[in-house]
């Protein structure tokens, strides 16, 4: 069985714990870069009543194109989270692709993240377990909410008991992502905390032809009504120049703007901590 709340790292993400905020740019670009968007993030969120762990891909292993940018690679992209952590002093997060990165990516991260497309794979989900660190497991959009719990209980089988459970926009329309509210609750009812990734709910997958497109203005609305339906996390990608940006530029919060974005939020999530069960 899932704990609820779940330990992560430093944190307690769930019932009665304050929201989890998973935030950074969608890839490692380069060490510089990435450590001043952690530092950056760290500002913003010191104020304001919200656990941090900061992410960044090492791999962008299900690009559009051949060509497109997928990142540094497990060992540097390790090593450049690794130098996050000790220098920003925040927890990190990353995803991975085969069961074999399990281990060196749970060596540095307090949270593993399991993408959509491989939600069902249960050698990685036994791999990720086996480490001994929280899972986030985002939601494939081939399934439904309740079919998360075979997700759950492969992970408990092997092992672990903080999982937290993603939704990243429900299933597939005309070349977009939709997004069904009644799945967060819906989650929710599996017993474990539940995370809403924002900015991938607006992605337009192949919509620039060879790349992503994506409807950034549309991020703040459906993080909003997520909080306000309730979640116990939230997941945000944001860059200094997202247009700039090597990876899922076109559904980034430019960094400049995420701190008023996060206010708002804020606000809506201390009303709904208001309402009674």
């Amino acid at each position: 069985m899932a704990n609820n709340p779940a330990t992560v790292g430093p944190y307690q993400c769930g019932k009665g714990q304050s929201l989890l905020l998973i935030a950074g740019p969608c890839v490692i670009e380069n060490e510089p870069l990435t450590l001043s968007i952690a530092e950056r993030l760290k500002e913003i969120v010191s104020t304001m009543p919200l656990q941090f762990v900061f992410k960044a891909s090492f791999d962008k292993a299900n690009r559009t194109s051949i060509d497109s940018y997928r990142g540094p690679g497990l060992e540097k992209g390790l090593r450049i989270l690794a130098k996050v952590k000790e220098q920003v002093g925040v927890p990190v997060t990353t995803d991975f692709h085969e069961a074999y990165q399990a281990a060196p990516v749970a060596e540095v991260c307090e949270l593993l993240q399991i993408p959509a497309f491989l939600a069902r794979q249960t050698d990685l989900l036994v791999s990720a377990a086996r480490t001994g660190r929280a899972i986030n497991v985002k939601k494939g959009q081939f399934l439904a909410p309740r079919d998360m719990q075979h997700v759950v209980d492969k992970l408990a089988a092997s092992g672990c008991e903080n999982v937290l459970l993603c939704e990243r926009g429900s299933f597939f329309g005309y070349g977009r992502l939709v997004n069904d509210m009644k799945a967060l609750p819906q989650m929710r009812e599996l017993g474990t905390p539940v995370v809403f990734d924002a900015t991938h709910s607006v992605q337009e997958p192949g919509g620039l032809g060879g790349t992503t497109g994506g409807k950034r203005g549309m991020v703040e609305p459906l993080a909003r009504a997520a909080t306000a339906v309730g979640v116990d996390g939230l997941f945000f990608e944001t860059h200094p120049d997202p247009d700039a940006a090597l990876s899922d530029g076109p559904n980034m919060v430019p960094l400049d703007q995420f701190a008023r974005l996060l206010e708002r939020i804020v606000k809506i999530r201390e009303t709904v901590e208001n309402f009674s069960d």
